[in-house]
């Protein structure tokens, strides 16, 4: 019984910044591995970043690393993802999500936001 809610998505120009947000409610926060993957039109969803529970460990996929940044504040009920240095290729919904199981397979996140669009402009 948790509920996720992305805000932050937009319209930004490539080479520019962006910072999504994740308010969940529901189940203690800090007691859930928390992600974020994202689904361009045509394309499979595909994994982006997690966070562990403590917030000491974070995951990338190989194509944000660098850039992207995955953090949370769990006083806040809140997991951020920092975007920068933004690609056109990284235009695509973007979707919060939670697991209790913290196995980062894409079948193991057990709740999803409904997503937020990013659109990078060229």
């Amino acid at each position: 019984q948790v509920q996720l809610v992305e805000s932050g998505g937009g319209l930004v120009q490539a080479g520019g910044s962006l910072r999504l947000s994740c308010a969940a409610s529901g189940r203690t926060f800090s007691n859930y591995m928390m992600g974020w993957f994202r689904q361009a039109p045509g394309k499979e969803r595909e994994f982006v970043a997690a966070i562990s529970w403590s917030g000491g460990s974070t995951y990338y996929v190989d194509s944000v690393k660098g850039r992207f940044t995955i953090s949370r504040d769990n006083a806040k009920n809140t997991v951020y993802l920092q975007m920068n240095s933004l690609k056109p290729e990284d235009t695509a919904v973007y979707y919060c999500a939670a697991n209790t199981n913290g196995i980062l397979r894409l079948g193991m996140w057990d709740y999803w936001g409904q997503g937020t669009q990013v659109t990078v402009s060229s």
